[in-house]
């Protein structure tokens, strides 16, 4: 039989007829006009080269042949049918599954901590592994499957993925308490003097976005130390005349070691987003933990204190 010459229909139309044995009830099952289906039928004789169902003073009677495909026919058609149905709606509370995230340190900070405690109410058998960030291989992550998600900011994240906007940052000047140069507001020259430590997820390189806006200014700022890590930078701080220029809800975890004043200069806000690959975009278990992330993230940021702004600088 080449199958090429088969028409699927035809297949469900013999299982009903097998099931039902009678065409005028088969044909209400498949809500089609009697004649139609005696059409289907007489098809599916040629096609199989045998009568397949024959009339008989207790209706119609399966052949040997139509005996023989009913059962396996019938399995197969429903296993056809499971993978083409819409898949069913991810219930975290009975779900268990592992998704592996890839996260800056900050976008552990500010998405896996707080989302962590939502997970454990609400999907207690749902585990999150967590990789660290790689940029060479993040691609390669998420193509293969190795991966579901990476935590980061838009411009390190490679443009063929699926992105969503998790939070909105924005950025502060750090340095520790009891500073020599004071709590005095900052302005330019001041900001620009000061030796600073600046945070490169990437490459590790000595620029970064502020220094791009202040090549803009025909300005320049003194960058002595880079880390690839945000979270080593607080202790850096603490131990140093150092400063730093950080996303604000990590400044804020900070507050009794360090003071916190606003930029000297307007500069946009930082987007933090997770992005995916798109065979994942209509996985409702993936769809179930892009929502967890944004809504977790937000209740996290309207829970944490915020910092009692004074004039050029904050406590």
């Amino acid at each position: 039989m080449d199958l090429r010459r088969l028409d699927l229909n035809l297949l469900v139309s013999l299982d009903a007829l097998l099931a039902e044995r009678n065409v005028t009830r088969a044909a209400l099952r498949l809500h089609v006009s009697q004649p139609a289906l005696s059409a289907q039928l007489a098809r599916l004789r040629a096609i199989f080269d045998d009568q397949l169902l024959v009339p008989s003073a207790k209706g119609m009677l399966p052949t040997p042949r139509a005996e023989a495909l009913a059962a396996p026919l019938h399995a197969a058609l429903r296993e056809l049918d499971g993978l083409i149905r819409t898949p069913t709606a991810f219930d975290p509370a009975t779900a268990e599954r592992t998704f592996t995230i890839v996260a800056t340190d900050y976008g552990n900070f500010a998405v896996i901590v707080p989302v962590v405690c939502q997970l454990r109410r609400e999907a207690p058998r749902v585990r999150i592994a967590v990789r660290e960030y790689a940029p060479t291989r993040l691609r390669e992550q998420l193509e293969s499957g190795e991966a579901d998600l990476f935590l980061g900011a838009p411009r390190i994240t490679p443009e063929s993925l699926r992105s969503r906007k998790v939070l909105d940052e924005r950025f502060v000047v750090v340095q520790r308490k009891d500073h020599p140069r004071g709590k005095a507001p900052l302005d330019l020259d001041a900001y620009c003097s000061l030796e600073h430590v600046l945070v490169s997820p990437g490459d590790g390189g000595f620029t970064g976005f502020m220094d791009e806006m202040l090549e803009g200014m025909g300005r320049r700022r003194n960058v002595v130390l880079a880390v690839q890590q945000f979270l080593v930078v607080p202790k850096i701080l603490t131990r140093s005349n150092l400063v730093s220029t950080l996303p604000e809800r990590l400044a804020e975890a900070f507050a009794d070691e360090l003071d916190v004043f606003d930029l000297p200069v307007v500069m946009p806000s930082f987007t933090l987003a997770a992005s995916w690959h798109p065979r994942r975009q209509d996985d409702p278990a993936h769809q179930w933990l892009r929502d967890t992330l944004v809504e977790a993230s937000a209740k996290g940021s309207n829970a944490a204190t915020p910092l009692q702004v004074a004039r050029g600088g904050r406590r």
